[in-house]
């Protein structure tokens, strides 16, 4: 079975001004990174089915789906908040994004495919169950993950986030339940400025200051990561991969590298191969240098694709 490779024009579609760093662009330049690596035709191509209000309304409110229906604009913009905008196809992009986690559930659970990545946006895991936050309409990853518990009637989920920043919206949904481990790693003292001293004990989201490096980052994961997820044996993982902690992204002041996330990459991978029968869903989050954006994707995706 191949790695699943997910996306939906409607993506494309959704930008948020020419000034935005979180624009179309960072799409084609994941697949150029695809084409001049050559892994393009080694992983299977697949467009994301739209999420519906049910999937919508298992980790979000019925007036923050109706109020996003109501500003959908018909021309130009809609502000949100101060990050994050609406444009006529944003919604269909949001539905897209969060529809691509539960194709690759389906497909993985029917065996048709060994683990995915989703090549979406807009991003998820700001959002919370009442409102958008950081550029994220709909939480992706949250929405995936409900889905997979109720359909699949799974009783441990994994959620790791990569993401340079916290994965707030994840928490905020998951932190009361116990079927899900979420592990994560961010810059303190960044957006969304959350601190996690009283976090519940599913929720080991590990602060590392500003210049942290690799070493320090691969640390958490041996020493903090590995642990946890070996005790609860997840029987699926879901990842939040953003690539904003690259060195060369100036959204943070972390000093990740290609190979720093293919590193981490394998690590998830083994626990899965172990636990889960392989089985991964990864989102694209952050990441907006568009060139190491490009390589850290293809590094994370040669590992799921054992290439």
């Amino acid at each position: 079975m191949q790695t699943l490779y997910i996306t939906h024009p409607a993506c494309h579609l959704h930008e948020m001004g020419d000034w935005h760093p979180e624009s179309p662009q960072r799409l084609d330049a994941i697949n150029d990174q695809m084409l001049a690596s050559g892994i393009h035709g080694l992983l299977d191509m697949s467009q994301a089915r739209e999420a519906t209000d049910t999937d919508i309304l298992r980790v979000h409110t019925p007036d923050y789906l109706d109020y996003l229906k109501r500003h959908a604009p018909q021309a130009g913009y809609f502000q949100i908040d101060g990050d994050t905008l609406m444009n006529p196809h944003s919604l269909q992009a949001a539905r897209a994004a969060a529809g691509a986690g539960l194709t690759a559930v389906d497909a993985i659970m029917a065996g048709q495919a060994a683990n995915a990545f989703c090549g979406v946006r807009p991003p998820g895991h700001h959002a919370v169950s009442s409102r958008s936050m950081g550029f994220c309409l709909f939480n992706n990853v949250g929405v995936a993950i409900a889905y997979a518990l109720e359909k699949y009637g799974l009783e441990r989920v994994a959620v790791i986030d990569f993401d340079v920043h916290h994965g707030n919206g994840t928490v905020q949904m998951f932190s009361s339940d116990p079927r899900v481990l979420m592990c994560g790693f961010f810059q303190d003292d960044i957006y969304p400025d959350v601190h996690t001293e009283n976090d519940p004990k599913n929720m080991l989201n590990i602060p590392v200051p500003a210049y942290s490096g690799g070493s320090q980052v691969r640390q958490v994961v041996q020493d903090h990561w590995l642990p946890a997820l070996c005790a609860f044996e997840p029987q699926f993982i879901f990842i939040s991969a953003g690539f904003d902690a690259h060195r060369e992204d100036e959204m943070s002041q972390i000093g990740l590298v290609e190979t720093d996330y293919a590193w981490i990459t394998e690590q998830l991978a083994v626990v899965a191969d172990r636990f889960a029968n392989g089985r991964i869903v990864s989102f694209l989050e952050g990441g907006y240098d568009l060139s190491s954006l490009g390589r850290s994707v293809v590094a994370h995706l040669k590992v799921l694709a054992k290439l």
